[in-house]
């Protein structure tokens, strides 16, 4: 183990997943990466997820090659549907009624890339939700007053979303959040940088 960790990054403009970071009370850097989101034709949800956090990873990687770099991406899938972040109201009204009563497996990948030493890691934490059915007037109130319109889905579960479901299922707990620590926590270990010995 080195004496001094390599740099980590976290490839994500994300207010969300740099505070679940800050969990781990390791010092790390923001960068945005310069990505293409766009889907493929007729690519997965969770495909789609693995292949952005792995896109987001790499694009800051290759500026900053001998730091650690962690990238991740959710995608919410209904029916086998990829769902994003809504941008506007009106959409998350759409997305909001689209999933209500029904089951949504939030995607949320995330990537570990060091150029240097060329390691690179991924993993994949899907979340089963279970949304009630949801009445006009709700899905109103709760956009109006969370305003979710940069989270995949458009449903909030540390917030007022919480409200909008009857049960989640996951092994990660804050995966449904945007960053799965405890995936993360593995990956960053292989990666030489453990969290409970590496500290600058």
């Amino acid at each position: 183990m080195p004496n001094s960790p390599r740099l980590l990054i976290l490839g994500s403009t994300s207010r969300y997943r740099r505070e679940l970071l800050e969990r781990l009370r390791l010092p790390f850097a923001v960068e945005s990466p310069k990505v293409d989101e766009t889907p493929m034709q007729g690519e997965a949800p969770a495909a789609l997820a693995v292949r952005l956090a792995l896109a987001k990873a790499h694009a800051v990687a290759a500026l900053h090659p001998e730091a650690v770099v962690i990238g991740s991406d959710q995608v919410a899938d209904l029916d086998g549907q990829p769902i994003g972040k809504p941008g506007t109201h009106e959409r998350a009204v759409e997305q909001l009624t689209a999933m209500s009563g029904k089951q949504v497996v939030f995607q949320t990948a995330v990537a570990v890339v060091c150029r240097d030493s060329g390691f690179e890691g991924q993993s994949l934490a899907p979340v089963t939700v279970r949304f009630r059915k949801l009445s006009a007037a709700e899905i109103e109130t709760y956009l109006r007053a969370e305003q979710p319109y940069d989270c995949a889905g458009s449903a909030k579960s540390e917030g007022l979303g919480i409200c909008l479901l009857s049960a989640i299922e996951s092994d990660d707990p804050t995966a449904l959040i945007g960053l799965p620590l405890i995936r993360t926590c593995a990956l960053l270990r292989q990666a030489g940088l453990d969290p409970l010995v590496a500290r600058a």
